[in-house]
């Protein structure tokens, strides 16, 4: 019986014949492939089973099985196939023959290994006749009953009875280490675990599913290095299958290699294009099975460690710029970041707060330095969050000194008002140390205001630093003033009198500098 196309009248008649003869032609390649596949099993591992006798009717049988596939691929070309150029006919008079000779060279070698009681051999063997059997029945369906007959053997269903879904997962023996853990998906019983006994073999954990929905939720169960995925499946073929794969985030990264027919082409560029790492071709090839799966989890190593790499740099990037910005003024950090060097501004307007425990040098010589240090940390760890409160920026400590800014890297026009501010709540944070640590010391703080330079000082060890002639003043203010208060200069004074309580003391001879009016601070009004 040869198909012919047919007129325009009977068009779809002609299309619904060609999309049946493109499934047969997948469900004849199926036992075909597992044929071959699993007399190569047996090939490899017949010493084993102990039946070494079968190793030459084994040979002769494999040789058939891709004999029958190349005529096979010859007579269901898809070119042939969509141009209904196929006698049918033809095809199972040569083909039914050969089928039916390796059936009978699979007997032998189940009696062979009847004889060495060698059951996981007749168990294999038992495959490859399920297999033949299945497609000899096809192809005759086929012929008797060319347009009645459906085509729809699904996994559940497919060889003999007493035939079970494979254990999951193939597990590798004790002794050899585990290469890569595999998801292996396929909607034929005998081809899942036919790839999954190879790939055990090879040292791979593998897991089966028979189709894309069960292999989706097994990814969402466990980790995978490594997905060989089907392309025709009922229910979620592996186009669909592989597109959400490579949709989810945590699934994207995850190689998949897909499993063809040797002529789907088209298929085979749309899995590429959509993501797919590679192929492989039915029926398998060890050799190439093997080298296209340790490349492709090669891949999969590299992109692992790329992960790790980048994620160690961006942690190590993320704490260099934590301990950036514990050193500098977060514009300042970024400037430097960004490749500026000579870092000096001109600043025309700020203010300057200097502060200092009295008496610190008797102090830190009654206690030992570990308690001293943790006073100190103490102490200037809530001069710190001050700092955060009222928008200054602290410049540094110089043992028990504190020194911070207001208005500066970035200007602010209430400079006066915030270091005024701020020194008041110091004085209320020292006295909640006094009470918390059962300590009576004091502070003196000096405050002013005026034009100043800021910038970056040094090359290495370098820190954010002040100077100028306001930086000066603050500091003698501060180094010249009374236990428990607050000294600013005139300028501070007439810039906060109409806010905040002042006490003029007089004037003063700074050193260094001369006469100087000072203020106390008292209060805000």
């Amino acid at each position: 019986m040869s198909v012919e196309p047919q007129s325009q009248f009977g068009r779809g008649a002609a299309d619904r014949e060609t999309s049946t003869l493109l499934k047969l032609r997948h469900d004849l390649r199926t036992p075909l492939n597992q044929i071959i596949g699993y007399s190569e099993l047996l090939m490899e591992t017949v010493d084993e089973h102990g039946v070494e006798e079968m190793i030459g009717t084994m040979k002769e049988m494999h040789r058939s099985a891709n004999t029958l596939l190349v005529r096979f691929n010859e007579f269901m070309a898809r070119s042939r196939v969509e141009s209904g150029r196929i006698d049918i006919e033809q095809m199972s008079l040569e083909m039914i023959p050969m089928i039916e000779q390796i059936e009978e060279s699979c007997d032998t070698c189940i009696a062979l290994a009847a004889e060495k009681n060698a059951q996981d051999a007749i168990n294999d063997l038992t495959k490859i006749t399920t297999a033949a059997s299945r497609f000899r029945r096809k192809l005759k369906v086929r012929v008797i009953e060319p347009t009645e007959h459906k085509i729809s053997e699904g996994s559940a269903t497919v060889g003999q009875g007493s035939l079970t879904r494979p254990p999951m997962p193939f597990a590798v023996a004790e002794n050899q280490a585990v290469k890569g853990k595999l998801l292996v998906v396929d909607d034929d019983r005998l081809n899942r675990e036919m790839i999954g006994r190879r790939l055990q073999h090879m040292g791979f954990e593998v897991v089966l599913a028979e189709d894309g929905l069960e292999a989706l939720e097994t990814l969402r169960h466990r980790p995978f290095d490594l997905v060989l995925l089907d392309i025709m499946m009922p229910r979620l073929d592996g186009h669909a299958t592989l597109d959400r794969i490579k949709a989810n985030p945590q699934w994207s990264h995850i190689p998949v290699v897909m499993l063809t027919a040797v002529d789907e082409t088209d298929s085979i560029v749309r899995c590429i294009s959509a993501g797919a790492e590679d192929y492989v071709p039915k029926p398998f090839n060890s050799v190439i099975l093997r080298a296209r799966i340790e490349a492709s989890l090669s891949k999969k190593q590299l992109h692992d460690q790329e992960v790790k790499f980048v994620a160690r740099i961006q942690a190590e990037q993320a704490k260099s710029e934590s301990l950036l910005l514990g050193i500098l003024p977060p514009l300042i950090a970024n400037r430097l970041k960004s490749g500026e060097r000579d870092i000096v501004d001109s600043v025309p307007a700020a203010t300057v707060l200097f502060a200092d425990i009295v008496g610190f040098t008797k102090i830190a010589a009654d206690m030992s330095p570990e308690e001293t240090a943790f006073l100190l940390n103490d102490l200037f760890s809530a001069f710190d969050g001050l700092v955060d409160s009222y928008g200054m920026e602290k410049v540094k400590t110089i043992g028990d000194a504190y020194m911070a800014v207001a208005g500066v890297p970035e200007s602010a026009p209430d400079h006066a008002l915030r270091g005024a501010r701020m020194a008041l709540a110091m004085q209320q944070a020292m006295q909640r140390f006094n009470v918390r640590n059962r300590h009576n010391w004091s502070i003196r703080v000096g405050v002013h205001c005026g034009p100043l330079m800021a910038g970056i000082i040094g090359s290495r060890k370098f820190a954010y630093d002040l100077w100028g002639d306001t930086v000066n003043l603050a500091s003698r203010l501060e180094s010249q003033g009374e236990a428990g208060k607050i000294h600013v200069s005139r300028d501070m004074a007439e810039a906060l009198a109409d806010k905040f309580e002042l006490t003029e003391l007089g004037v003063f001879s700074i050193r260094n500098r001369g006469d100087e009016s000072v203020y106390r601070l008292e209060r805000e009004k």
